[in-house]
């Protein structure tokens, strides 16, 4: 039985009630964070938590709940779900209401809920053991806030759904102009002559948290050329690798693209090189 926290308390999932008139049921009006923990081992817990202050903030929720208390939650979690490999998920909305009214409401309590869930064992650096992803790309349809990691989430899962119809793992998104955003639950990259470039952040796209930990790792260590920069959908498509990251994914290989093989349609060399990097150093931050 899954324990989750919910507005002070833990409970078991099934016990979990939430009003419907909570904002974040009615207009998507919250924020979320997901964050790996693998045998009680957290990757990213405090750039997660540094990304849901700056969402609240840019939404006007306030919350008083420190890291701290977020970290005894997220281990209490840990611990009662059973460590293991889990993604703890951590939701907080503006609240409930006593009406449906667009502009935010005065002296209504956040609601604060948090759960764990079972996510792959950690990525190894072995090209023949990696999960390989094949992507669709389409034009990116989203809002033009996709720097806050908001819960109304619908563009993202329509583009979701887009590339799962068509057989494949992900969907790759671009602007009007032909450039890279992001995908539909990932961050980018695409590897040519042995240069990783990214899109740079901007409204079009999350500051993901594994980005960001692979970036610093990539720097620190010297040996991989990096760049964020626009990256164009030519790119995409002629690259000799293209990968994706997020907190559950890590380091994705992408082995095709719109049906078409990236590269030579393996994993590549310098995947392995990067991932091989980010196992050894990801628990530092």
């Amino acid at each position: 039985m899954s324990v989750v926290y919910l507005n002070g308390e833990y409970m078991p999932m099934e016990e979990a009630k939430i009003s419907p008139m909570d904002r974040g049921f009615l207009f998507g009006d919250g924020i979320y964070e997901v964050i790996p923990s693998y045998d009680g081992r957290l990757v990213g817990a405090a750039p997660h938590l540094s990304r849901m202050r700056d969402g609240l903030a840019e939404l006007d929720i306030e919350l008083g709940l420190d890291d701290a208390a977020w970290n005894a939650i997220i281990q209490c979690l840990v611990e009662e779900n059973g460590r293991g490999n889990l993604g703890i998920y951590l939701h907080v909305s503006r609240g409930a209401d006593s009406q449906r009214y667009h502009a935010y409401p005065a002296d209504i309590s956040p609601t604060v809920f948090a759960f764990a869930f079972e996510i792959p064992p950690e990525a190894k650096p072995d090209p023949q053991a990696v999960k390989r992803y094949r992507v669709s790309t389409t034009q990116d349809l989203r809002w033009q806030r996709c720097n806050i990691k908001s819960t109304a989430l619908l563009g993202n899962v329509m583009h979701y759904q887009y590339g799962h119809a068509r057989g494949g793992d992900e969907t790759v998104l671009y602007n009007k102009k032909g450039e890279l955003t992001e995908a539909a639950a990932c961050n980018v990259y695409v590897i040519t002559d042995g240069v990783i470039a990214t899109p740079p952040l901007d409204n079009q796209i999350l500051p993901g948290i594994t980005r960001f930990i692979l970036l610093n790792i990539l720097q620190d260590d010297g040996s991989l050329p990096v760049e964020e920069r626009v990256v164009t959908l030519q790119e995409l498509k002629s690259a000799d690798e293209v990968w994706l990251t997020s907190s559950s994914k890590e380091i994705a290989p992408v082995v095709a693209v719109d049906g078409e093989p990236v590269g030579n349609g393996e994993v590549g060399p310098i995947w392995q090189a990067a991932q091989t990097l980010y196992s050894a150093r990801k628990f530092e931050y």
